[in-house]
């Protein structure tokens, strides 16, 4: 009975020592060949997401004495400081009023269009990148379903082969390919499907203060109307 008990006790502590030396590397590691893939969308997730990051804080920076300064100008006459302070905020905006100002004296719906036309440029400039963060959101779990259908098909096969010996061990390969690619699959999507979203979400904020802007640049122009 003692004996029995020592070696019930020697087995539970080799378990405990293999759980323990288990991390995420050795994980990994028996995702596969699929787990390169996943590995690459995640890298290129994340780079996209600080990148842009970076480009929208740039561009959602706010000056709240810009239009006011813009209107005196125009209202002074002073065309060339207007210019030159738009080419020194540089910001989306800016470069849209700037095109507005460079349209004064024509018709209102040409100079309109001709903002519009900036802005349409300016969130695509925003934008770029974005829609190959989408794609790996939704790629991402695919590709990690893949894996799985290739983990069971290897361990469907290595079970036939065994015959009647079979044994846990030979379908730990196959099954632990399926299960570590479907984790890291749903984890590559899950990081680009989020970073998508708020990247998207800041990418408002900017067109929605490109818009309050150019609304406000019109009514400077038809304030001299309405004397």
């Amino acid at each position: 009975m003692l004996s029995v008990l020592l070696q019930a006790a020697e087995a539970v502590e080799v378990t405990e020592q293999q759980v323990a030396e288990l991390n995420l590397f050795d994980m990994a590691l028996k995702g596969g060949v699929i787990m390169i893939p996943l590995l690459i969308l995640c890298l290129l997730a994340v780079y996209i997401f600080f990148e842009r990051l970076v480009v929208i804080k740039h561009a959602s920076q706010k000056d709240p004495s810009f239009m006011e300064k813009i209107k005196d100008y125009i209202q002074d006459g002073k065309i060339e400081a207007a210019l030159d302070l738009c080419q020194n905020t540089n910001t989306p905006y800016s470069r849209m009023i700037a095109k507005g100002i460079s349209r004064l004296g024509r018709p209102m719906n040409d100079v309109q269009v001709a903002i519009e036309n900036v802005g349409n440029l300016e969130i695509s400039k925003l934008e770029r990148g974005l829609s190959l963060l989408a794609t790996i959101a939704g790629g991402g779990p695919m590709i990690g379903f893949l894996g799985t259908v290739i983990g069971m098909i290897e361990a469907f096969f290595n079970m036939a082969n065994a015959g009647s010996n079979i044994d846990v061990t030979i379908l730990a390969g196959g099954i632990y390919t399926a299960m570590v690619t479907t984790v890291a699959g749903l984890i590559v999507g899950v990081i680009a499907y989020f970073a998508y979203n708020y990247l998207i979400s800041r990418v408002d904020k900017v067109v929605g203060d490109m818009e309050s802007r150019s609304l406000e640049y019109m009514d400077i122009l038809n304030e001299p109307a309405n004397k």
